[in-house]
């Protein structure tokens, strides 16, 4: 199928899920050899089994059976009396194509000029003499060399404009036209048209009980309120909770994986909180709820999986997580030049770090080696490396968010996620006394640029 009507069927996936009458199509699509029987066995038993889980896994399917597939499936439509979306997608293609033809270039033919065509003496321009004109007669004048190119004038030389390299942050450049390419295939690129994007969840947690034994994390008011203007701006729907219990936590990122993600092409979870180390199989650390329980990443990020939410399957799924990773301060190493601004900050900040703990408090016990799903299209960006503490000043908010804030504000635009958590990376390293580096587990299929 190409690009074009991958795209309408996907432009018009929420209408063709809500409407299409799938127990009619079968016997269809089987007569036009659009799918075979095994395939629409496998249809039937998407998700639930359900018609509008078996109608999304049939418009999915649909995109990897040829180049004839959307004009098959409309003849289907027609064929079991689904006119309106067959209609729906039949004008919407022939519109797609009116709109290819019209902006298709001339058939221009190049003229080549040898070397001798070139040079000013082999030239000659005629023109009318107008002494001649109220006479009746026409006749030529020509023109010689040294009229044709006087001595103060010469022709410019035009070249094509070519697009300015954009500095990447990491010694190279990137070209203009390079992204441009990669944002518009979805080949290389997820697609993020919906409006808005996703839903964004900002789990904030400021207040713990006494009995937790953490203390009050102050200053993670101004990362919540950066992470819910910035995703804000880069079209999501934001929604914040603050001082979650752990098992209030779970079930708010269960509220959210149970919602229908269809019409949408992504979703943010962003936890700021005290954390620790944990034991893990795929993704390391916890966060603390307001309780003093601990809720692993592994966890949150398996919520998400193809099974407990599959209208975000194969759909990116971002988790920002601003908690220490562990205890331990890393005092750094040194290196030719530091600048000094970043030796000393502006006071003095704080960790998100707790001591490790695994006993009877824990209601996050990892599940049988055989139960965790294969992790996909998703990617968790930590603000610090496992095992390390993470800083924040009560005054500014964490080093880690108040850096992802102004990188993106400045790089969101033209550059891809992963490109932007470099920027990230490299900026947070050299903060302070005490050092610290973010990084990620990068499951992404594709690169993601935001709607900006």
């Amino acid at each position: 199928m190409d690009e074009a009507d991958r795209q309408l069927l996907r432009r018009c996936r929420v209408q063709l899920v809500g409407e299409l009458q799938v127990a009619s199509l079968w016997d269809a699509l089987l007569n036009r050899e659009l799918f075979t029987p095994d395939m629409i066995e496998d249809i039937q038993r998407a998700g639930s089994g359900s018609r509008r889980d078996q109608a999304r896994q049939l418009i999915i399917d649909l995109e990897t059976r040829g180049s004839q597939a959307l004009p098959l499936f409309i003849s289907c439509l027609e064929d079991t009396g689904q006119d309106t979306l067959a209609s729906l997608l039949k004008t919407n293609r022939q519109a797609a194509k009116q709109d290819v033809e019209a902006i298709r270039p001339l058939d221009l033919k190049p003229v080549v000029l040898g070397p001798e065509g070139l040079k000013p003496e082999k030239l000659r321009v005629v023109k009318q003499d107008p002494s001649k004109l109220s006479q009746g007669k026409l006749a030529p004048v020509v023109l010689g060399p040294e009229e044709l190119w006087p001595a103060k004038l010469r022709p410019e030389v035009l070249r094509p404009e070519v697009p300015r390299p954009v500095d990447i942050g990491s010694g190279g450049f990137t070209d203009v036209c390079t992204q441009d390419r990669a944002k518009g295939n979805a080949d290389l690129a997820y697609v993020l048209n919906a409006d808005p994007c996703g839903y964004c969840l900002i789990i904030n947690n400021v207040n713990f009980c006494h009995e937790s034994g953490l203390r009050t994390r102050t200053g993670s008011s101004i990362d919540c309120e950066r992470m819910q203007r910035r995703f804000h701006l880069l079209q999501f729907a934001v929604e914040v909770k603050c001082d979650l219990t752990a098992k209030q936590m779970v079930q708010a990122l269960m509220e959210l994986a149970r919602r229908d993600h269809d019409a949408l092409d992504c979703c943010v979870v962003v936890i700021l909180s005290h954390g620790c180390q944990a034991s893990h199989l795929q993704f390391p650390g916890a966060v603390y709820g307001t309780d003093g329980c601990p809720v692993s990443i592994e966890r949150i990020v398996n919520t998400f999986n193809g099974t407990g939410c599959p209208s975000l399957g194969g759909k990116p799924k971002l988790f920002f997580i601003q908690a220490c990773g562990g205890e331990q301060k890393d005092h750094g190493f040194e290196v030719a030049s530091t600048s000094p601004e970043d030796k000393t900050p502006s006071s003095d900040p704080e960790t998100d770090a707790t001591p490790f703990q695994e006993g009877p408090r824990s209601i996050d016990q990892p599940d049988a080696v055989s139960s965790l799903p294969t992790p996909s299209d998703i990617l968790v960006s930590y603000s610090t490396f496992p095992g390390f503490v993470s800083w924040r000043d009560p005054k500014s908010g964490s080093w880690y968010i108040e850096t992802l804030d102004s990188v993106f504000e400045q790089w969101a635009h033209c550059e891809d996620l992963q490109t932007l958590l470099l920027r990230v990376a490299n900026a947070v390293s050299v903060k302070g006394t005490y050092k610290q580096i973010p990084g990620c587990f990068n499951f992404l299929r594709k690169k993601l640029f935001f709607k900006t």
